[in-house]
C-alpha cells in the first residue's frame, strides 16, 4: 500500500525493529523518539497512521493524541505496556482508534494498522468536511448533510454520526461509542446509545440504511 506511518517510540531497539518490519512490507515508516518530535513531524507532513507509545519523554502519548485530534483524523494506535482499563478508556476518549499492549507480534500490529488505514480512506476528510457515502459533516460548524440536504441533530446524535463515519465499516461496540461520545466517566446505561441511534436514523431518512445493527456487538456505518 506504500503507506506513510509515523512510529513514535522511545526505545531505540524497538523503534528500529518496527521501522524495519514496516519497510519490509513496502510501507514508509518515519520515526520519532519523543512526543515533541512527533508533533513537529505531523506538522511538516501528512501520515496515513500513527503508532504512538504512551510513555515517551518530552510529551506523553496521551498529550500528543490530544494535540493531534485538534485538527487531524489520522488513525492512531497506542503502543503501551499499560493494561489498566481507565487508561484505555481515557485514550479512546482522546481519540485513539486502537490499543496494542506490549509485548505484541509484528504481524498483528501490522494487520491492525493496515485495517485502520483502509477503513479511514473510506471516509474522506476534505479540509473541514468529512464525507462518507451520501453523508457529509462540516466539522467546525457541526453541520450535517444527507444527500445534500442539511439536517438538524442534537450534540450527541452528531457525535455518534461523526464517530461512525470516522470508523466506516468497523463495528463499534456500545462501550466504545459511550466513551467517545459521552466520556469515559459516564455512569449511565449503554442503552442510551440505542435510543440516540434510533433518533439519528429517523432524522437521516434514506441514508439511515447505512447504519447497521450488529447483533450482540454494536453498530457500524456501512457504505
Amino acid at each position: 500500500m506504500n503507506c506513510k506511518v509515523l512510529i513514535v517510540e522511545d526505545e531505540p531497539k524497538l523503534r528500529e525493529v518496527l521501522c524495519d518490519y514496516f519497510s519490509s512490507k513496502g510501507e514508509l515508516p518515519v520515526e520519532a523518539g519523543d512526543g515533541l518530535r512527533a508533533l513537529e513531524l505531523l506538522e511538516e507532513g501528512q501520515f496515513d497512521a500513527v503508532l504512538l507509545d504512551i510513555m515517551i519523554p518530552g510529551l506523553d502519548g496521551l498529550s500528543v493524541c490530544r494535540a493531534v485530534r485538534r485538527d487531524s483524523e489520522v488513525p492512531i494506535i497506542f503502543l503501551t505496556a499499560l493494561s489498566d482499563e481507565e487508561d484505555k478508556l481515557l485514550g479512546y476518549e482522546l481519540g485513539a482508534d486502537d490499543y496494542v499492549t506490549k509485548p505484541f507480534t509484528m504481524s498483528v500490529l501490522y494487520a491492525k494498522t493496515m485495517a485502520l488505514i483502509k477503513r479511514s480512506r473510506g471516509s474522506v476528510l476534505r479540509g473541514d468536511r468529512l464525507e462518507a457515502g451520501g453523508l457529509a459533516l462540516e466539522l467546525s460548524a457541526q453541520r450535517v448533510f444527507a444527500d445534500g440536504k442539511e439536517i438538524s441533530l442534537t450534540p450527541k446524535e452528531y457525535a455518534l454520526l461523526r464517530c461512525l463515519m470516522q470508523n466506516k465499516n468497523m463495528v463499534m461496540s456500545r462501550e466504545q461509542l459511550l466513551v467517545k461520545c459521552w466520556g469515559y466517566d459516564y455512569e449511565g446505561e449503554s442503552r442510551a446509545v440505542d435510543t440516540h441511534i434510533k433518533r439519528l436514523r429517523e432524522k437521516l431518512g434514506e441514508q439511515a440504511r447505512c447504519i447497521k445493527t450488529v447483533i450482540k456487538s454494536g453498530y457500524k456505518l456501512e457504505v
